[in-house]
């Protein structure tokens, strides 16, 4: 996956509205309350929806093993552009849908 967003900073325009009408989709770049330290709000890109079966590799930098997971209703899966160095729903499971605080729309 090529990164969208630049790790030393961006600008961006997100929105908080169509969160309550309309759930995220495959591809869509979220704002969440991280749910490791809820006074960290990281920007991950959806790649799994409820009930997606997804399938990743537990540590890309030291081995090979894959692990498989259905998302549960009511969450999704999210993952950053740097896979290398990301922490995500690969450590911490399926985020629900209570955790995202809006959707990116722009990017400066």
């Amino acid at each position: 996956m090529t990164p969208t967003l630049h790790p030393s900073g961006n600008v961006l325009l997100a929105e908080r509205i169509s969160k309550r009408y309309q759930k995220p989709s495959r591809g869509d770049i979220v704002v969440i309350r991280s749910p490791e330290n809820p006074n960290k709000t990281p920007i991950k890109r959806v790649v799994g929806i409820e009930g997606d079966c997804i399938s990743f590799v537990i540590d890309p930098v030291t081995s090979d093993i894959y692990q498989t997971i259905v998302v549960p209703k009511g969450h999704v899966f999210v993952q950053g552009d740097y896979t290398h160095n990301s922490r995500d729903s690969r450590n911490f499971g399926p985020v629900p849908y209570g955790l995202i605080q809006g959707r990116v729309l722009w990017r400066v």
